[in-house]
């Protein structure tokens, strides 16, 4: 079960329940416009290079990328300097431009859901394993780094 409870899932399973929202269940509602067209892109595309770029640093360190194993090293550069969790927000600005593209206003309300999601299942577990295995690295990485921006 725990080689399915990955945010790659979670974040299908999002995307798919706003495409059947957007086909089967509009209420009439639209923000359709070349704009939102334009920021949905920027917004899919921005956080496939978020996601891009922490796995390059994942890589480049020789650490897990799996969310329920411990790592072997603590990665603080490129990125994660400027987010402690560049692939979850990569995958909520993933979510929210498929939201925008498919025009799913009611589904709006899944990113926050899916921000919750994020935290309770996967980010409050790993920085307890981090702050058990690296100490004080990570409690001074905790104070310089934010959470997600």
């Amino acid at each position: 079960m725990r080689n399915i409870d990955i945010p790659p899932i979670w974040l299908l399973g999002a995307a798919f329940l706003a495409w059947l929202q957007s086909r089967f269940f509009t209420l009439n509602l639209s923000l359709k416009s070349w704009f939102t067209d334009l920021i949905s892109g920027l917004l899919i595309g921005g956080g496939i290079v978020l996601v891009g770029l922490a796995i390059a640093e994942f890589r480049r360190f020789k650490t897990t990328v799996m969310p329920h194993q411990t790592p072997t090293s603590m990665i603080q550069t490129g990125i994660f300097k400027r987010s402690r969790n560049p692939i979850y927000l990569g995958d909520v600005l993933i979510l929210t431009g498929l939201i925008l593209w498919f025009d799913a206003v009611l589904s709006l309300v899944l990113i926050p859901v899916f921000v919750w999601i994020l935290e309770r299942r996967f980010i409050l577990p790993e920085e307890d394993r981090l702050r058990r295995t690296f100490r004080a690295d990570f409690a001074r990485y905790e104070r310089e780094t934010r959470r997600w921006i």
